[in-house]
């Protein structure tokens, strides 16, 4: 018996049900490679040649969705939650960030996205973005690769703070 509580769509499933069901897995495999870690760990540079912090990749996902979904499909233009430091993209920057209010507002940003997707009558409809024609498939699709990629750097991350591996 399987306890995993992430789930594929049925082979069998359309698109949309596939690629909203195939990116809830990735965001799910988010935040368990996260699972059980304390804060400190959270903000770990774990790999001394990497600047990439769990943390921040939970920032950058927020960040991630928020562009996409809410700037670029939905046409809103939401406030920077992190202003950039120096240059530096502000999410990375974690040194006083707060963990918990920031998967809060993971969780929160991933229930708009879903909202916004579901808006859209078919996957095929388009909105005008920078001169661009954009789908919600095209959306749904870049994001998904976007966890795919960030979730192995989460994996090698939690592997060098504790050891822990898997999916």
């Amino acid at each position: 018996m399987n306890d995993d509580p992430r789930t594929y769509p049925s082979e069998v499933a359309d698109d949309r049900a596939s690629l909203t069901a195939f990116l809830d897995y990735q965001r799910a495999t988010s935040a368990m490679k996260c699972a059980g870690l304390t804060g400190a760990q959270m903000r770990q540079r774990a790999i001394p040649t990497s600047t990439l912090i769990l943390l921040g990749l939970v920032r950058h996902a927020v960040e991630v969705e928020r562009s996409w979904f809410q700037t670029v499909l939905n046409g809103k233009s939401p406030p920077a939650l992190w202003p950039r430091v120096n240059g530096a993209f502000g999410e990375w920057q974690v040194a006083d960030a707060d963990v918990d209010g920031a998967f809060t507002l993971w969780r929160a940003t991933c229930e708009d996205s879903r909202a916004v997707v579901n808006a859209f009558p078919t996957l095929d409809a388009r909105v005008e973005f920078r001169g661009e024609s954009i789908s919600p498939r095209y959306v749904l699709t870049h994001v998904l690769e976007e966890y795919a990629r960030h979730n192995g750097h989460a994996g090698l991350l939690r592997e060098a703070i504790d050891g822990a591996v898997g999916e």
